[in-house]
């Protein structure tokens, strides 16, 4: 069983729960629901959990509700943990690079804190 943990930077300042606070709570209650379905699962349909392709190593959690998408970009630490660093709102159809980027500046920072 997976479990998602949420980055957080040395401010102790989580994006991914910052962005939380902009969505409706329809839009909350349908990101929870597919987080629990990514932890609970033990095969996630590619439509809810994808690895991105030419990136460091990044994973998103996709959520679709109604005409809104949301992506979750993440890492895992080990082979059970997700560390989710990023989230936006997705309105193109390929993910754009600036966002790959925040979230690898992320894990970057995650593995600094980390080790040290």
């Amino acid at each position: 069983m997976r479990k998602i943990n949420f980055y957080k930077t040395l401010r102790n300042k989580s994006p991914v729960e910052n962005f939380f606070e902009t969505l409706s709570k329809k839009h909350l209650e349908k990101v929870f629901w597919v987080f629990d379905l990514v932890e609970e699962t033990k095969q996630v349909p590619k439509e809810y959990l994808k690895k991105l392709v030419n990136t460091d190593d990044l994973w998103e959690i996709r959520v679709q509700h109604g005409s809104n998408a949301f992506r979750f970009l993440g890492f895992f630490d080990g082979a059970e943990i997700i560390i989710l660093n990023h989230a936006f709102t997705k309105k193109t159809q390929k993910t754009p690079s600036k966002e790959i980027k925040i979230a690898e500046q992320r894990k970057q920072d995650y593995h600094n804190q980390k080790g040290s």
